[in-house]
């Protein structure tokens, strides 16, 4: 349905590509007004262009790294600045480093709590007051079905997005009765540019992720982008505190 957003304000964070994009995409074509933010400039900038060109809207973008306090404060401004308000918010920046728990460096684990965890914290920090003051607002964090199922090589990973699912519960009681709902969206193995080159580069890799999925395959970016959109929607204002996997069957409840 266009209309579903009709002039609701969206930031969607690792937007550049990606899930991030898809989720972008699926939600201007609701009727969403977007900022965009990725710690890629050249790519968020081709991301800009294309959503204005395709949507025919104005399309905020900001470019750095959402696990500086500073950062993520900006793009809330932007959002603010730009269109007046802040109607949901997609915490989907991440990307972990992928490898045993033992080869992991004290870098790369600390790159990957960043990315995947003080991400969501600052956006979602600075975006509740705003949200809990006008009595409305869909927050849609972007988490892992690896936390459910122990998927090998992720431990790491599975640390920052478990803490995206606790953030979630937690915010969810906590704004319940503003208007304000949490929810998280888990995918297994999904079909982006950089699962596609995991395929071609370490194929006995890339099924170890697949084989755990009764469907036999890899989620594709817009299924996953289809249950954000739900969820970032006014009819969906009984579902909150959830961790929703869009995966396949490789966990089951």
């Amino acid at each position: 349905m266009a209309t579903r957003r009709q002039n609701n304000i969206a930031i969607v964070t690792g937007a550049a590509k990606g899930i991030g994009l898809a989720i972008a995409e699926r939600l201007a074509r609701d009727g969403a007004q977007l900022v965009i933010a990725d710690l890629d400039g050249a790519a968020l900038e081709e991301a800009a262009v294309k959503l204005s060109a395709r949507f025919g809207q104005d399309v905020g973008s900001l470019a750095g790294d959402l696990s500086d306090q500073a950062v993520a404060k900006a793009v809330i401004d932007l959002a603010l600045e730009r269109f007046g308000g802040i109607d949901i918010l997609v915490n989907n920046a991440g990307g972990g480093i992928i490898k045993p728990f033992v080869d992991q460096t004290p870098e790369t684990l600390k790159a990957t709590i960043d990315r995947n965890l003080w991400t969501v914290l600052w956006c979602s920090w600075y975006v509740a007051p705003i949200m809990r003051a006008q009595a409305y607002g869909r927050i849609v964090n972007i988490g892992a079905d690896s936390v459910r199922n122990g998927l090998w090589d992720h431990a790491a990973y599975n640390a920052a997005k478990g803490g995206v699912h606790g953030l979630t519960t937690g915010m969810a009681r906590e704004f319940a009765r503003d208007g304000i709902t949490v929810n998280t969206v888990a995918p297994c193995a999904v079909n982006t540019p950089q699962m596609v080159e995991i395929t071609r580069r370490d194929p006995a890799l890339a099924a170890k992720f697949v084989n755990v999925i009764p469907v036999g395959r890899p989620a594709e970016m817009e299924e996953v982008a289809s249950m954000v959109s739900y969820l970032a929607s006014a009819e969906a204002s009984f579902v909150t505190g959830q961790v929703i996997s869009v995966n396949g069957g490789s966990t089951m409840l």
